[in-house]
């Protein structure tokens, strides 16, 4: 029997809402694995894993996730007052991912070993550096008329589309993470697999709603 349109749009929108529920969940879940993981204090090392876990799982997924119509946990609120959430939370996530690399750069240097030399290390890099001129481009939708020639449409559309770039960055060197000697001989069997999973749930979820505000803005214009 074929499902009505009505009945396919209510549907879909549950699976969305349920996505977003698992995205929330996730988002606080693996910085708090992390946490049990690293036993921050116990080293310097240890602060480096769960400050770049809460910066790019935690932080930044719920800075995105502030947008869904669906689950944002301020979706009754004004615009305004989420875009003021949406960029206390993004500072926030830089923060953490810049103490995060600080402490990684110093922590090699104290042991004498090479700086940025895997895979993990440069996306690692890449990604901090990536969200810091993010947040720098988050400005000009503060002050539009510093970009004469661009309207706020298009500036927005620009800023979320590098923003799920940089996002998809951050996952990715969250996972590359989770590849190293540390991670792999404290997590493994189907508990890793587990835990590769978180990031790409959030991505998954994220990539969705970019792409559904994109499609949104282009039928609004037709």
């Amino acid at each position: 029997m074929a499902l009505t349109a009505e009945t396919e749009s209510r549907l879909y929108r549950s699976l969305r809402v349920a996505s977003g529920a698992a995205a929330h969940l996730v988002a606080l879940g693996f910085p708090a694995a992390v946490a049990v993981l690293a036993r921050p204090g116990s080293s310097l090392f240890s602060w480096h894993p769960l400050l770049m876990a809460l910066a790019f799982s935690f932080l930044m997924t719920e800075a995105l996730l502030i947008f869904s119509p669906e689950t944002s946990l301020l979706r009754s609120f004004s615009r305004k007052i989420r875009v003021r959430a949406h960029w206390a939370l993004q500072l926030l996530a830089l923060l953490c991912a810049l103490l995060g690399l600080g402490i990684i750069t110093y922590n090699k240097h104290l042991n004498g070993k090479g700086h940025f030399v895997t895979w993990h290390g440069l996306t690692g890099l890449l990604a901090v550096l990536y969200a810091g001129g993010q947040c720098a481009g988050g400005v000009l939708l503060l002050y539009p008329k510093l970009m004469k020639n661009w309207t706020l449409a298009k500036l927005k559309l620009y800023h979320a589309t590098s923003g799920l770039v940089g996002y998809l960055l951050g996952c990715a060197s969250l996972m590359l993470g989770m590849c190293s000697l540390w991670f792999t001989t404290t997590v493994t069997g189907a508990s890793w697999y587990l835990a590769m999973l978180c990031p790409l749930v959030t991505s998954l979820v994220i990539m969705n709603q970019v792409s559904n505000a994109y499609l949104y803005r282009k039928r609004s214009q037709h």
